[in-house]
């Protein structure tokens, strides 16, 4: 039973998170806007999942752990794009995604400082959604954010906490799924 709830968990992950971001992508696309999505909460949750994937890299971690992440960087990478063309600064792009290239260099550079990065993670992204949250409270208008972005990734969250559990029994990433 238990390898069969692992095996459900894993593979339900990552399909789910093949499409996580897409209503959110096809959301703003439509709307030919970027309205109600919060930059600082796009970059917060793009760190978040960059620190977590370096992370696992770093202590090599059975590869269904964390395969959606790659999946998940690249759609925050379109989206993060997305929103830099509707604001019309493509360009604008460039330094964040120089520093998130940089910083997967200079992560595991000392042992303490991707330890430190992880734990510090479920705060950024914890941060990430408040930021959003409080974007969409202040601006009253949720513009182009999709509620089926954030039904799929609570989802998400929920078998992770599972799958990390029962794979590794790795207490600091558990504990990053409760943001």
């Amino acid at each position: 039973m238990r390898a069969q709830l692992l095996l459900f968990c894993n593979w339900s992950t990552l399909g789910v998170c093949g499409a996580l971001k897409l209503p959110q992508i096809s959301a703003v696309l439509a709307a030919r806007s970027a309205r109600g999505i919060s930059l600082p909460s796009l970059l917060l949750e793009l760190a978040g999942f960059l620190v977590f994937l370096r992370y696992q890299c770093y202590y090599e971690y059975p590869l269904l752990t964390y395969l959606e992440y790659p999946i998940l960087i690249a759609q925050d990478v379109l989206l993060l794009l997305c929103v830099f063309h509707f604001n019309g600064n493509v360009r604008g792009a460039v330094p964040y995604l120089g520093a998130f290239v940089a910083s997967w260099f200079v992560l595991p550079l000392q042992k303490w400082t991707i330890d430190l990065a992880m734990n510090l993670s479920t705060f950024i992204s914890a941060a990430s959604k408040f930021a959003q949250l409080l974007y969409l409270w202040k601006t009253r208008d949720s513009g182009a954010v999709s509620a089926l972005t954030w039904s799929l990734a609570s989802y998400t969250c929920a078998t992770r906490i599972i799958t990390t559990l029962m794979t590794t029994s790795d207490l600091t990433k558990g504990g990053k799924y409760l943001d």
